[in-house]
């Protein structure tokens, strides 16, 4: 057992902590941010003393917000973000609050929300109309009818998709995605898929998982297959994925976009070709469908990857 001689010198110790806690806690309410900080509070003092050094933290980061200009500049250790003290129902907690530059930006950019990518790079969410590469007049005709389909679309005049094909690099996926984001600003929802992947994502999926990716893709209000014709043929991907999908978007009128290397034609004989057998067919079943649900569109131009 502690002799009362260790328990005289253990009190001591704590009382000397205890005094050094309140020196410093009494120190730290010098700074006018520290001590407006402790008085939002409207808590007892003996339950601050403990958390004087988190307190300053906040302090630290409080100033710091009070002479930034933009998130580029923010300097605290989460950017975007304050931590703060809080009082919550008596209890001193401490949270990071997102700053009003942040709110701003989560503002302006909450319709990406709308837009989901299986495979596609996340930058596609960037694209912009504005910001379409119009230097090329072999470009005019694929760009103009995407500022239709969005003006008809606004309309409610339920506008067809573009079968869009051309050389590798030229933009394809970009327009089709700036297409979507314009429209994403007015709460309409899509989904971009990278075709080939999205077939081994689905391939590997079972039960409900895959019925959910399933309807998910099909029920889009707007979706881009990406890359068509760069996938490997089989019966199940072509009978049962793409032409299930095509069939259920043409019934409901859902406008459908394809990108591609190959043209209409090209794409028919590659969907036809399947290991061991060819099935004209149906993949000129699979073609007509993809025909009423676009427009055939071409669009050649430099690779400006």
């Amino acid at each position: 057992m502690e002799t009362m001689k260790e328990i005289i010198k253990e009190m001591g110790f704590q009382e000397r902590v205890r005094a050094n806690l309140k020196q410093q806690f009494y120190e730290a309410r010098q700074d006018a941010v520290f001590d407006r900080l402790i008085r939002n509070l409207n808590m007892p003092e003996k339950d601050l003393i403990s958390s004087t050094s988190r307190i300053q933290d906040c302090a630290v980061e409080y100033r710091h917000c009070q002479h930034c200009k933009s998130l580029l500049s923010c300097q605290n250790k989460i950017p975007g973000y304050v931590y703060v003290p809080e009082n919550i129902e008596g209890n001193l907690e401490f949270n990071y609050v997102a700053c009003k530059y942040q709110k701003q930006y989560r503002k302006e950019h909450e319709y990406l929300d709308n837009i989901a990518l299986f495979a596609i790079p996340n930058q596609m969410k960037q694209a912009r109309m504005k910001e379409v590469y119009i230097d090329d007049k072999n470009r005019f005709d694929a760009i103009k009818k995407a500022n239709t389909f969005i003006t008809e679309y606004r309309n409610h005049q339920n506008p067809k998709g573009m079968y869009l094909h051309g050389n590798f690099g030229c933009g394809k996926t970009y327009l089709v995605a700036a297409i979507f984001n314009e429209l994403a600003k007015d709460g309409v929802k899509s989904a971009m898929i990278f075709w080939p992947e999205f077939l081994r994502i689905l391939k590997g999926s079972f039960g409900s998982l895959f019925n959910e990716k399933m309807e998910r893709i099909q029920k889009a209000p707007l979706l881009l297959i990406d890359d068509i014709g760069a996938e490997a043929v089989t019966p199940w991907a072509r009978d049962e994925i793409l032409s299930t999908i095509l069939q259920y978007r043409m019934q409901e009128q859902l406008p459908t976009f394809f990108t591609s290397n190959l043209t209409i034609q090209e794409l028919e004989e590659h969907l036809s070709i399947t290991k061991g057998s060819v099935d004209i067919v149906k993949a000129r079943r699979i073609m007509e469908r993809i025909k009423q649900l676009t427009y055939d569109t071409e669009m050649i131009s430099k690779n400006l990857r």
